[in-house]
């Protein structure tokens, strides 16, 4: 979707360190991204260095006898009223500290339309219209195997735990911008807290200090990854079991989303470079079960769900499982899937390529819908 379009939109990735500026073509970068240094406590600065970047950039796609483009799109750290443009007090940002409306403003500036959203919402919208999704439909249809997916859990492991969610190829952005939020679904391990307590990177360096008894360090997740891996020293146990608690809260929380949502999940963000760790164990949780009061027992999902960066996994996940069946007082069958599955896999483009290609469409849908 959109691969051949020729309107061009000016995007950013909005760090707490870097602004990355760059312009998207039927789904490809076609700038080279310039990068600035965030300002975040000086308001004016902040509006000045984003006028700038996206400036240059256009200035560059006319340089180059390029169209001009048609909108600009990028992701923002939230709380904020994305539909509006308004950003509101952000933690990492005191330069917004009582809310600014950053949309409004560049659409005045730059006189084309402007659309902001969160960063979850968007990989998620990336990974659904030019990543995961059609990756997997395509192998499948190689495969010659009968069914297709249409909804996108998408996920984030990094900071916060962050989300977004896409039914049939649209964004579930919700009647307050909420749509799919995770991050405040109740804690597995610790019931009176958020899951982005036990899913995030805080989580992972406090899990760390209490199950290692060393209050004194300075750890992030990739000393943390660096000591379970035997490169560091440190205690190896603490280390991997850090992860592995991050993986059980987070599988919690995935179950509950699956459970509604009934799509492939796609996993992206700093933290996935430790999936070695966290994958087992989320995966763990997921395959969990439940009772009832007669004591029967249950699936925690009705469906099969397959690790597809496992390769026995993988390869037993792409088999076309589904078998015939007569119509009574007939000759006749038909086929049916005699199994439900589905799919959990760490994205192959990349996070901030799909949160780049996901603002790409995000405008898009957004201008296509104002021509309906």
């Amino acid at each position: 979707m959109y691969q051949y379009d020729k309107r061009i939109v000016l995007t950013l990735d909005a760090g707490g360190t870097n602004f990355v500026f760059s312009a998207i073509q039927g789904n490809r970068e076609i700038v080279n991204a310039l990068n600035l240094p965030a300002e975040t406590k000086d308001l004016q600065k902040c509006l000045d260095t984003l006028v700038r970047g996206f400036e240059e950039i256009w200035s560059v796609l006319n340089s180059e006898n390029k169209e001009n483009p048609v909108a600009i799109s990028f992701a923002f750290p939230g709380p904020a009223d994305y539909e509006n443009g308004v950003i509101g007090d952000l933690p990492n940002f005191s330069a917004f500290k009582g809310g600014v409306a950053l949309g409004p403003y560049l659409e005045r500036k730059f006189k084309i339309p402007v659309f902001i959203n969160n960063d979850g919402n968007l990989f998620a919208y990336g990974e659904a219209l030019a990543g995961a999704l059609p990756q997997i439909n395509r192998e499948l249809k190689e495969q010659k195997c009968n069914r297709q997916y249409k909804n996108l859990i998408g996920i984030t492991f990094g900071t916060g735990f962050g989300s977004g969610v896409v039914v049939d190829n649209k964004l579930l952005c919700g009647d307050n911008g909420c749509g799919g939020d995770i991050w405040v679904f109740r804690n597995k391990l610790n019931t009176t807290m958020i899951a982005e307590e036990n899913v995030s990177i805080r989580a992972i360096v406090r899990e760390y200090k209490r199950l290692s008894n060393d209050e004194n360090a300075t750890f992030t997740p990739k000393t943390i990854f660096d000591i379970a891996e035997g490169k560091s020293e440190g205690n190896k146990n603490a280390a991997i079991k850090s992860f592995e608690l991050f993986g059980e809260a987070a599988g919690d929380s995935l179950a509950y989303m699956l459970t509604v949502i009934d799509g492939i999940i796609v996993l992206g963000g700093g933290i996935v470079g430790a999936a070695k760790y966290i994958l087992p164990a989320m995966m763990k949780e997921m395959r969990s079960t439940l009772t009832s009061f007669d004591g029967s027992i249950y699936n925690r999902l009705e469906m099969d769900i397959y690790n597809i960066n496992d390769a026995d996994e993988r390869a037993e996940f792409f088999i076309d499982k589904t078998k015939e069946v007569k119509i009574p007082d007939s000759n006749d069958v038909i086929r049916y899937r005699s199994s439900k599955q589905v799919a959990v896999m760490i994205s192959s483009i990349g996070t901030n390529t799909a949160v780049s290609l996901g603002a790409y469409a995000f405008a898009l849908s957004k201008l296509d819908e104002c021509l309906d």
